[in-house]
């Protein structure tokens, strides 16, 4: 029996992020736990879900960050090293509306062009919730609390404030959606 891509994703995480970034290396085993609760609503995609919660920051990992852009990063990393699954190379390329941050760094086209935004709302949306719902020490906060964090620690004029301010109106929309989603599941 082969290995999941649950399980796959975990491992390139742990690789690239445990040993040099350690503190996200706790956010993303934070955010692809919320992944995994969410696991079951997501239907058979679930286990998509999960594994582009556990790679969405690998961009991060020093020897991969060749832009300076996580999300674009991370995305060619695992199509280039790992030929890994189009539509999880897409969710990670455009997690958290990272379309918004691409073109505060000038490379929304770029980004666009190499990895269009997937057409499925709600595994898009549920990526979002993952993220903006889990501090960068893994525990679970609130989508308010969260964008208050990032604009603190990166400074609410710098590249990053910039962005997740423009994108705040949407990621709180995002995990309302999310939200109400998990409201309407049968139990």
């Amino acid at each position: 029996m082969g290995v999941s891509i649950w399980e796959w994703a975990e491992w390139v995480a742990e690789k690239e992020l445990s040993s040099t970034l350690r503190r996200r290396w706790v956010h993303t085993q934070g955010v692809a736990a919320r992944a995994a609760e969410l696991g079951p609503a997501m239907g058979k995609d679930g286990a998509l879900l999960t594994a582009a919660a556990a790679l969405h920051d690998v961009g991060y990992a020093p020897r991969l960050a060749l832009t300076g852009f996580h999300a674009l990063d991370g995305a060619r990393f695992l199509r280039d090293e790992h030929g890994a699954d189009e539509r999880l190379v897409r969710l990670v390329a455009n997690h958290s509306f990272a379309l918004l941050e691409a073109e505060e760094r000038g490379l929304r086209e770029t980004l666009e062009s190499e990895f269009p935004l997937l057409d499925e709302p709600l595994l898009v949306d549920a990526l979002v919730y993952c993220d903006m719902t889990t501090t960068p020490d893994g525990e679970p906060t609130t989508a308010k609390e969260r964008v208050a964090e990032i604009e603190g620690r990166y400074g609410a004029d710098s590249l990053v404030g910039r962005f997740i301010r423009r994108a705040s109106p949407e990621i709180f929309a995002a995990v309302a959606r999310v939200e109400a989603a998990l409201v309407a599941q049968p139990r």
